[in-house]
């Protein structure tokens, strides 16, 4: 019951349900509730889990309703910390579930790939990053035990779409979606273009964001190189993440309901604050760069929330997906270049 009391109701019929997070220091995603005419809508659903489950639907009683009664699922995102438990959610509702295609594309072919290809992909991926034996010898021994590779491989699909710059089909509701690639390739904010309930005491703004993971009050979110073995475009996450922070302090929403943390106020100094934040890491690995260095030598080298030999496996393959992208950032600003002719690769600063 603990966790019901903490369910926030932040007026005009919007409320946050705290969904937990197993072993993860995030501790928890706040999903949101969105009344509309036909039933409350969901933003987000949580991790597929028991107890995640449970909290759920304890915390949609806590909010007067209850998960046969939800209409639809927007997701932000196709991260399982966000769309874990939509299919779960439709089975108990017949309600359906809205992803941009981009995501919806990623839940796809994770869907469709065999289980190996994922390992295989991942151990090529690292091994061209310049990962030492070490850290290679797990992935072939998955693989060669017959391992599952990625989660996320029961994610369900989609049925609907969300559009962006479109307005969504919520009757008695005007949200619109935003989309802001970066954390992932269709990450859409979900703009409530409604005043808020605060807009008498004088409160600025338009109207409030549900943000996802693009803008949290205190985390930078992962941007790192999305996983697709058999898409050789050459994307830049980065870039796209960046742009679309500017997207979203021209919108300057009054409130911002983010799906980790709390809810906070002045949406573009928190942006300004994040691109800072962005020029001075690049600056900072265009630094390090001084010496040709591997993907893998330069993510040793930046600077995490903790010593690089206390980050775990799993881990320290988001880190080296996170150095790529910075990596391939400085590329196309023209500050850093591969050599030519290593292998592994190493970069340089020009």
């Amino acid at each position: 019951m603990a966790q019901v009391t903490r369910v926030t109701e932040h007026g005009g019929g919007v409320w946050s349900i705290p969904v937990p997070i197993p072993d993860n220091p995030l501790g928890h995603t706040l999903v949101h509730l969105l009344d509309t005419d036909r039933g409350p809508v969901l933003i987000d659903t949580g991790w597929d889990d028991p107890t995640a489950w449970d909290t759920l639907t304890a915390g949609l009683a806590a909010c007067g309703t209850s998960v046969s009664d939800v209409h639809g699922v927007l997701v932000t995102h196709h991260h399982p910390d966000h769309h874990g438990l939509s299919g779960q959610v439709r089975e108990a509702s017949g309600a359906w579930i809205a992803m941009h295609a981009a995501d919806a594309q990623v839940v796809r072919r994770t869907r469709e790939a065999e289980p190996s290809r994922w390992l295989v992909y991942l151990e090529e991926k690292l091994s061209a990053a310049g990962a030492p034996e070490e850290h290679l010898a797990p992935l072939r021994a998955s693989r060669a035990s017959g391992g599952t590779g990625l989660p996320g491989q029961r994610a369900a699909l989609p049925d609907r779409e969300i559009v962006p710059g479109e307005l969504l089909d919520l009757p008695g509701r005007r949200l619109r979606a935003v989309w802001t690639p970066g954390h992932t390739p269709g990450h859409v904010c979900l703009h409530l273009e409604e005043a808020h309930p605060a807009a008498g005491e004088g409160m600025p703004g338009h109207g409030r964001l549900f943000s996802g993971d693009h803008l949290l009050p205190e985390i930078t979110p992962h941007i790192g190189l999305y996983e697709d073995p058999d898409d050789t475009t050459v994307i830049d996450p980065l870039g796209d993440y960046l742009d679309s922070l500017e997207r979203v302090a021209a919108l300057a929403p009054a409130e911002v309901l983010p799906a980790h943390q709390y809810a906070f106020t002045d949406a573009p100094a928190r942006v300004r604050a994040l691109l800072s934040h962005h020029e001075e890491r690049l600056a900072g690995l265009r630094a390090l760069l001084t010496t040709p260095l591997t993907p893998w030598q330069l993510a040793e080298s930046m600077e995490w929330n903790r010593p690089w030999e206390q980050i775990p496996y799993g881990s320290r393959n988001i880190a080296v997906s996170e150095a790529e992208a910075h990596l391939r950032r400085l590329v196309k600003l023209g500050r850093a270049e591969a050599v030519p002719g290593s292998d592994p690769v190493t970069y340089h600063a020009i």
